[in-house]
Protein backbone atom coordinates (compact mmCIF):
# COMPACT_ATOMS: atom_id res chain seq x y z
CA UNK A 1 0.00 0.00 0.00
CA UNK A 2 1.71 3.02 -1.42
CA UNK A 3 -0.25 5.77 0.95
CA UNK A 4 -0.47 4.27 4.23
CA UNK A 5 -1.35 7.78 6.55
CA UNK A 6 -4.46 9.58 6.07
CA UNK A 7 -1.85 12.77 6.48
CA UNK A 8 0.35 11.78 3.92
CA UNK A 9 -1.40 14.68 1.52
CA UNK A 10 -0.60 18.37 1.04
CA UNK A 11 -1.91 20.99 3.48
CA UNK A 12 -3.77 23.24 0.79
CA UNK A 13 -5.83 19.90 0.07
CA UNK A 14 -7.10 20.19 3.45
CA UNK A 15 -7.17 23.98 3.83
CA UNK A 16 -9.30 24.40 0.92
CA UNK A 17 -11.72 21.13 1.95
CA UNK A 18 -12.11 23.40 4.85
CA UNK A 19 -13.15 26.42 3.50
CA UNK A 20 -15.30 24.70 0.87
CA UNK A 21 -17.54 22.95 3.71
CA UNK A 22 -17.95 26.21 5.25
CA UNK A 23 -18.40 28.22 1.94
CA UNK A 24 -19.63 25.38 -0.70
CA UNK A 25 -20.81 22.34 0.67
CA UNK A 26 -23.30 21.20 -2.07
CA UNK A 27 -21.10 21.98 -5.02
CA UNK A 28 -20.16 18.66 -7.25
CA UNK A 29 -17.28 18.68 -9.26
CA UNK A 30 -15.15 16.88 -11.68
CA UNK A 31 -11.36 16.30 -11.84
CA UNK A 32 -9.14 14.83 -14.45
CA UNK A 33 -5.58 13.63 -15.05
CA UNK A 34 -3.65 15.19 -17.75
CA UNK A 35 -0.37 13.48 -19.36
CA UNK A 36 1.35 16.01 -20.49
CA UNK A 37 4.12 14.02 -20.76
CA UNK A 38 2.49 11.49 -22.76
CA UNK A 39 3.96 8.83 -20.63
CA UNK A 40 2.88 5.61 -21.96
CA UNK A 41 1.80 2.96 -18.30
CA UNK A 42 2.30 -0.62 -18.86
CA UNK A 43 -0.05 -3.29 -19.37
CA UNK A 44 -1.73 -3.66 -15.57
CA UNK A 45 -1.48 -0.40 -14.48
CA UNK A 46 -5.24 0.80 -14.09
CA UNK A 47 -6.05 -2.24 -12.25
CA UNK A 48 -2.91 -2.10 -9.82
CA UNK A 49 -3.91 1.67 -9.67
CA UNK A 50 -7.39 0.42 -8.77
CA UNK A 51 -5.93 -2.11 -5.71
CA UNK A 52 -4.02 1.53 -4.38
CA UNK A 53 -7.40 3.23 -4.39
CA UNK A 54 -9.38 0.55 -2.88
CA UNK A 55 -6.94 -0.01 0.04
CA UNK A 56 -7.68 4.21 0.95
CA UNK A 57 -10.84 3.88 2.04
CA UNK A 58 -9.30 2.16 5.41
CA UNK A 59 -7.30 5.40 6.36
CA UNK A 60 -8.49 7.65 9.10
CA UNK A 61 -7.09 10.76 11.09
CA UNK A 62 -5.40 9.33 14.27
CA UNK A 63 -5.29 10.56 17.54
CA UNK A 64 -1.34 11.48 17.31
CA UNK A 65 -2.30 13.38 13.31
CA UNK A 66 -5.32 15.35 15.06
CA UNK A 67 -3.09 16.46 17.92
CA UNK A 68 -0.26 17.87 15.69
CA UNK A 69 -2.66 19.57 13.58
CA UNK A 70 -4.77 20.91 16.06
CA UNK A 71 -1.43 22.50 17.38
CA UNK A 72 0.30 23.62 14.04
CA UNK A 73 -2.94 24.36 12.08
CA UNK A 74 -4.12 26.80 14.60
CA UNK A 75 -6.54 28.37 11.82
CA UNK A 76 -8.67 24.94 11.84
CA UNK A 77 -11.77 25.28 14.19
CA UNK A 78 -13.32 22.10 16.15
CA UNK A 79 -15.88 21.39 13.23
CA UNK A 80 -13.52 20.52 10.84
CA UNK A 81 -11.87 18.17 13.00
CA UNK A 82 -14.74 16.30 13.86
CA UNK A 83 -15.35 16.19 9.82
CA UNK A 84 -11.71 14.49 9.43
CA UNK A 85 -12.04 11.93 11.92
CA UNK A 86 -15.36 11.09 10.41
CA UNK A 87 -13.85 11.03 7.04
CA UNK A 88 -13.17 7.88 5.10
CA UNK A 89 -11.90 7.90 1.04
CA UNK A 90 -14.94 6.55 -1.00
CA UNK A 91 -13.07 4.78 -3.70
CA UNK A 92 -16.52 4.99 -5.78
CA UNK A 93 -15.41 8.24 -6.77
CA UNK A 94 -12.90 7.68 -8.81
CA UNK A 95 -13.08 6.43 -12.16
CA UNK A 96 -9.67 4.76 -14.19
CA UNK A 97 -9.41 3.36 -17.39
CA UNK A 98 -6.39 2.24 -19.66
CA UNK A 99 -6.17 1.55 -23.31
CA UNK A 100 -3.35 0.46 -23.89
CA UNK A 101 -0.74 2.68 -22.60
CA UNK A 102 -2.91 5.84 -22.38
CA UNK A 103 -4.44 6.02 -18.82
CA UNK A 104 -7.41 7.76 -18.27
CA UNK A 105 -8.24 8.72 -14.22
CA UNK A 106 -11.71 10.98 -13.54
CA UNK A 107 -12.80 12.02 -9.81
CA UNK A 108 -16.17 12.72 -9.33
CA UNK A 109 -18.24 14.17 -6.17
CA UNK A 110 -19.33 16.45 -3.41
CA UNK A 111 -16.45 19.11 -3.90
CA UNK A 112 -15.63 19.42 0.06
CA UNK A 113 -15.01 15.50 -0.16
CA UNK A 114 -13.10 15.07 -3.36
CA UNK A 115 -10.72 17.91 -3.23
CA UNK A 116 -8.69 14.97 -0.95
CA UNK A 117 -7.87 12.72 -3.98
CA UNK A 118 -5.63 14.74 -6.03
CA UNK A 119 -2.20 14.68 -3.79
CA UNK A 120 -2.57 11.30 -3.21
CA UNK A 121 -3.40 9.95 -6.83
CA UNK A 122 -0.61 11.47 -7.95
CA UNK A 123 1.50 9.90 -5.43
CA UNK A 124 0.57 7.02 -6.24
CA UNK A 125 0.82 7.16 -10.13
CA UNK A 126 4.13 8.42 -10.11
CA UNK A 127 5.15 6.38 -7.11
CA UNK A 128 3.62 2.44 -9.09
CA UNK A 129 4.58 3.84 -12.25
CA UNK A 130 8.41 3.50 -11.11
CA UNK A 131 7.80 0.08 -9.48
CA UNK A 132 5.79 -1.25 -12.35
CA UNK A 133 8.95 -0.07 -14.83
CA UNK A 134 11.35 -1.15 -12.44
CA UNK A 135 13.38 1.77 -11.93
CA UNK A 136 15.51 2.62 -9.34
CA UNK A 137 16.79 5.63 -7.27
CA UNK A 138 20.53 6.80 -7.01
CA UNK A 139 22.52 9.05 -5.73
CA UNK A 140 19.19 9.97 -3.42
CA UNK A 141 21.47 11.05 0.56
CA UNK A 142 24.48 12.86 -1.96
CA UNK A 143 22.03 14.95 -4.32
CA UNK A 144 20.13 16.19 -1.09
CA UNK A 145 23.25 16.90 1.39
CA UNK A 146 24.81 18.93 -1.77
CA UNK A 147 21.65 21.34 -2.64
CA UNK A 148 20.79 21.65 0.56
CA UNK A 149 24.36 23.25 1.42
CA UNK A 150 24.25 25.55 -2.03
CA UNK A 151 20.84 26.53 -0.62
CA UNK A 152 22.30 27.46 2.45
CA UNK A 153 24.90 29.43 0.40
CA UNK A 154 22.48 31.17 -1.28
CA UNK A 155 20.66 32.16 1.76
CA UNK A 156 17.58 31.09 0.25
CA UNK A 157 14.54 29.96 2.93
CA UNK A 158 12.75 26.82 0.89
CA UNK A 159 9.86 24.82 1.56
CA UNK A 160 9.18 21.16 0.57
CA UNK A 161 6.83 21.05 -1.71
CA UNK A 162 7.07 17.48 -3.64
CA UNK A 163 4.52 15.01 -2.95
CA UNK A 164 3.04 14.92 -5.83
CA UNK A 165 5.20 13.70 -8.14
CA UNK A 166 7.76 12.14 -5.94
CA UNK A 167 9.64 9.04 -6.90
CA UNK A 168 8.91 7.28 -3.67
CA UNK A 169 7.78 8.20 -0.23
CA UNK A 170 11.01 6.70 1.15
CA UNK A 171 12.84 9.21 -1.22
CA UNK A 172 10.63 12.18 0.30
CA UNK A 173 10.81 10.85 3.42
CA UNK A 174 15.05 10.72 3.52
CA UNK A 175 15.52 13.84 1.76
CA UNK A 176 13.10 16.12 4.48
CA UNK A 177 14.73 14.67 6.08
CA UNK A 178 17.89 15.72 4.84
CA UNK A 179 17.21 19.36 4.44
CA UNK A 180 16.10 20.03 8.30
CA UNK A 181 19.60 18.00 9.17
CA UNK A 182 21.63 20.74 7.10
CA UNK A 183 19.20 23.79 6.20
CA UNK A 184 18.35 24.78 9.89
CA UNK A 185 16.09 27.76 9.96
CA UNK A 186 16.41 28.09 6.27
CA UNK A 187 13.83 25.14 5.84
CA UNK A 188 10.73 27.02 6.26
CA UNK A 189 8.48 23.11 6.56
CA UNK A 190 6.90 21.28 4.16
CA UNK A 191 3.95 20.63 2.12
CA UNK A 192 3.23 17.24 3.35
CA UNK A 193 1.14 17.39 6.70
CA UNK A 194 2.53 13.83 7.41
CA UNK A 195 6.24 14.15 7.22
CA UNK A 196 5.84 17.75 8.92
CA UNK A 197 4.48 15.51 11.99
CA UNK A 198 7.30 13.00 11.38
CA UNK A 199 10.30 15.62 10.58
CA UNK A 200 8.86 18.51 13.24
CA UNK A 201 8.10 20.71 10.77
CA UNK A 202 5.51 23.53 10.04
CA UNK A 203 3.29 22.28 7.35
CA UNK A 204 2.76 24.87 4.72
CA UNK A 205 0.38 25.63 2.08
CA UNK A 206 -2.81 27.78 1.26
CA UNK A 207 -4.91 27.34 -1.86
CA UNK A 208 -4.95 26.15 -5.02
CA UNK A 209 -5.95 26.86 -8.40
CA UNK A 210 -9.12 24.85 -7.85
CA UNK A 211 -10.27 27.89 -5.35
CA UNK A 212 -10.38 30.51 -8.07
CA UNK A 213 -11.42 28.43 -10.73
CA UNK A 214 -14.65 27.58 -8.91
CA UNK A 215 -15.60 31.21 -8.39
CA UNK A 216 -14.75 31.71 -12.29
CA UNK A 217 -17.29 28.88 -13.22
CA UNK A 218 -19.81 30.28 -10.63
CA UNK A 219 -19.70 33.82 -10.44
CA UNK A 220 -18.03 34.87 -13.47
CA UNK A 221 -14.58 35.52 -15.08
CA UNK A 222 -14.40 39.24 -13.89
CA UNK A 223 -15.48 38.87 -10.32
CA UNK A 224 -13.11 35.42 -9.47
CA UNK A 225 -9.82 37.01 -8.03
CA UNK A 226 -12.04 39.31 -5.78
CA UNK A 227 -14.35 37.10 -4.42
CA UNK A 228 -12.27 33.70 -3.96
CA UNK A 229 -10.06 36.25 -2.19
CA UNK A 230 -12.95 37.82 -0.14
CA UNK A 231 -14.29 34.44 0.91
CA UNK A 232 -10.54 32.98 1.71
CA UNK A 233 -10.68 36.10 4.02
CA UNK A 234 -13.61 34.88 5.45
CA UNK A 235 -12.94 31.77 6.32
CA UNK A 236 -9.36 32.21 7.60
CA UNK A 237 -9.33 35.74 9.09
CA UNK A 238 -6.17 36.78 7.85
CA UNK A 239 -4.57 33.65 8.29
CA UNK A 240 -3.01 31.58 5.57
CA UNK A 241 -1.98 34.71 3.52
CA UNK A 242 -0.20 33.99 0.51
CA UNK A 243 -2.54 34.47 -2.66
CA UNK A 244 -2.28 32.87 -5.50
CA UNK A 245 -1.97 35.03 -8.91
CA UNK A 246 -2.11 33.79 -12.02
CA UNK A 247 -5.49 31.32 -11.93
CA UNK A 248 -6.92 33.98 -14.88
CA UNK A 249 -3.03 35.98 -15.48
CA UNK A 250 -1.41 37.91 -12.91
CA UNK A 251 -2.55 40.94 -14.58
CA UNK A 252 -5.87 39.89 -14.32
CA UNK A 253 -5.77 39.06 -10.45
CA UNK A 254 -3.47 42.18 -9.86
CA UNK A 255 -6.87 44.30 -11.02
CA UNK A 256 -8.65 42.96 -8.09
CA UNK A 257 -6.01 42.78 -5.83
CA UNK A 258 -6.94 45.94 -4.15
CA UNK A 259 -5.38 47.93 -1.08
CA UNK A 260 -7.47 46.07 1.29
CA UNK A 261 -5.91 42.57 0.23
CA UNK A 262 -2.78 44.18 -0.42
CA UNK A 263 -2.37 44.91 3.39
CA UNK A 264 -3.64 42.07 4.22
CA UNK A 265 -2.37 39.35 2.51
CA UNK A 266 1.11 38.54 3.72
CA UNK A 267 2.00 38.20 0.03
CA UNK A 268 2.17 36.14 -3.29
CA UNK A 269 2.92 33.09 -4.99
CA UNK A 270 4.37 33.19 -8.31
CA UNK A 271 3.80 30.06 -10.28
CA UNK A 272 4.01 30.26 -14.02
CA UNK A 273 5.51 32.97 -16.67
CA UNK A 274 8.49 35.20 -16.05
CA UNK A 275 9.40 35.72 -12.60
CA UNK A 276 11.64 39.19 -13.33
CA UNK A 277 8.55 40.52 -14.66
CA UNK A 278 6.15 39.33 -11.92
CA UNK A 279 8.63 40.22 -9.42
CA UNK A 280 8.61 43.94 -11.26
CA UNK A 281 4.90 43.58 -11.56
CA UNK A 282 3.87 43.06 -7.79
CA UNK A 283 7.04 45.27 -6.44
CA UNK A 284 5.37 48.30 -8.40
CA UNK A 285 1.85 47.05 -7.36
CA UNK A 286 2.81 47.23 -3.87
CA UNK A 287 4.16 50.76 -4.14
CA UNK A 288 1.22 51.96 -5.79
CA UNK A 289 -1.26 50.70 -2.52
CA UNK A 290 2.12 52.94 -0.46
CA UNK A 291 2.89 49.41 0.86
CA UNK A 292 6.57 48.66 1.59
CA UNK A 293 7.35 45.34 -0.63
CA UNK A 294 10.26 44.13 2.03
CA UNK A 295 7.09 43.80 4.38
CA UNK A 296 5.62 41.24 1.79
CA UNK A 297 6.34 37.78 0.56
CA UNK A 298 7.00 35.89 -2.85
CA UNK A 299 6.75 32.28 -2.40
CA UNK A 300 8.49 31.34 -6.40
CA UNK A 301 7.20 27.91 -7.36
CA UNK A 302 7.37 26.72 -10.55
CA UNK A 303 9.83 24.16 -11.51
CA UNK A 304 12.45 25.38 -9.67
CA UNK A 305 16.11 24.24 -9.03
CA UNK A 306 19.28 25.52 -7.86
CA UNK A 307 20.03 28.10 -10.69
CA UNK A 308 16.93 29.17 -10.88
CA UNK A 309 16.35 30.12 -7.23
CA UNK A 310 20.24 31.82 -7.65
CA UNK A 311 18.94 34.17 -10.51
CA UNK A 312 15.82 35.01 -8.75
CA UNK A 313 17.67 35.88 -5.35
CA UNK A 314 20.78 38.33 -7.47
CA UNK A 315 17.95 39.66 -9.09
CA UNK A 316 15.29 40.45 -5.79
CA UNK A 317 18.35 41.97 -4.04
CA UNK A 318 16.09 42.37 -0.91
CA UNK A 319 13.65 44.40 -2.76
CA UNK A 320 11.40 41.78 -1.20
CA UNK A 321 10.75 38.78 0.99
CA UNK A 322 12.16 35.84 -1.33
CA UNK A 323 11.14 32.20 -0.29
CA UNK A 324 11.14 29.20 -2.87
CA UNK A 325 8.89 25.92 -3.26
CA UNK A 326 10.74 23.23 -4.35
CA UNK A 327 9.16 20.24 -5.34
CA UNK A 328 10.58 17.96 -8.21
CA UNK A 329 13.83 19.09 -7.85
CA UNK A 330 14.05 17.75 -4.65
CA UNK A 331 12.09 14.13 -4.79
CA UNK A 332 12.47 13.06 -8.16
CA UNK A 333 15.59 14.07 -8.83
CA UNK A 334 17.70 10.58 -8.55
CA UNK A 335 17.86 9.92 -12.23
CA UNK A 336 14.72 8.98 -13.63
CA UNK A 337 12.99 11.04 -15.79
CA UNK A 338 10.27 12.61 -13.60
CA UNK A 339 5.97 12.32 -14.89
CA UNK A 340 5.03 15.85 -16.12
CA UNK A 341 1.16 15.27 -15.29
CA UNK A 342 -1.59 17.16 -13.04
CA UNK A 343 -5.07 16.80 -12.15
CA UNK A 344 -7.17 19.18 -12.82
CA UNK A 345 -10.69 20.68 -12.14
CA UNK A 346 -12.27 20.69 -15.36
CA UNK A 347 -16.22 21.05 -14.74
CA UNK A 348 -18.04 22.06 -11.42
CA UNK A 349 -21.54 22.10 -10.79
CA UNK A 350 -22.55 25.11 -7.87
CA UNK A 351 -25.58 24.22 -5.26
CA UNK A 352 -29.29 24.19 -6.73
CA UNK A 353 -27.29 24.55 -10.44
CA UNK A 354 -29.25 22.26 -12.59
CA UNK A 355 -26.37 21.37 -15.05
CA UNK A 356 -22.29 21.49 -14.48
CA UNK A 357 -19.99 23.76 -15.70
CA UNK A 358 -16.79 23.75 -17.26
CA UNK A 359 -13.71 25.23 -15.19
CA UNK A 360 -10.81 26.59 -16.96
CA UNK A 361 -7.08 28.04 -15.57
CA UNK A 362 -4.96 30.44 -17.72
CA UNK A 363 -1.72 30.90 -17.29
CA UNK A 364 1.08 33.37 -17.21
CA UNK A 365 3.20 31.10 -19.33
CA UNK A 366 2.11 30.75 -23.35
CA UNK A 367 0.41 27.55 -24.54
CA UNK A 368 -0.09 26.33 -20.92
CA UNK A 369 -4.11 27.22 -20.35
CA UNK A 370 -5.99 24.74 -19.34
CA UNK A 371 -10.07 22.98 -20.04
CA UNK A 372 -12.65 23.24 -22.79
CA UNK A 373 -10.83 25.40 -25.69
CA UNK A 374 -14.34 27.23 -26.59
CA UNK A 375 -14.19 28.14 -22.85
CA UNK A 376 -10.91 29.05 -22.53
CA UNK A 377 -11.71 31.61 -25.37
CA UNK A 378 -14.83 32.66 -23.74
CA UNK A 379 -12.73 33.72 -20.62
CA UNK A 380 -10.00 35.20 -22.30
CA UNK A 381 -12.63 37.60 -24.38
CA UNK A 382 -14.32 38.33 -21.22
CA UNK A 383 -10.98 39.27 -19.23
CA UNK A 384 -9.89 40.72 -22.63
CA UNK A 385 -6.71 39.13 -22.53
CA UNK A 386 -4.52 38.36 -26.27
CA UNK A 387 -6.03 35.09 -27.69
CA UNK A 388 -2.32 34.24 -28.81
CA UNK A 389 -1.17 32.70 -25.45
CA UNK A 390 -3.88 29.90 -25.41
Amino acid sequence: MIIQDFIDNDLYKFTTMNAIQKKFPEAEVAYRFINRGETLFPIGFAERLRQEVEAMASLSLSEEAERFMRRRCYYFDAVFFDLLKGFRFDPKEVDIQQEGGELKVEIRGLWYRTVLWEVPLMAIISELYFQMTAQTPQGIAEKAIKKAQAFVDLGAELSEFGTRRRFSFEVQDRVVGILKQYMGSLLNGTSNVYLALKHILTPMGTHPHEWFMYHGAHYGYRAANELALANWVDVYDGYLGIALTDTYTSTNFFGSFTTKYAKLFDGLRWDSGDPFEFTEQAIRHYRLHRVDPRTKTIVYSDALDLEGVKKIREFVKGRVHDVYGIGTYLTNDVGVKPLNMVIKLFECRPQKCPFFIPTVKLSDAKGKHTGNPEEIALCLGILRLPKENS
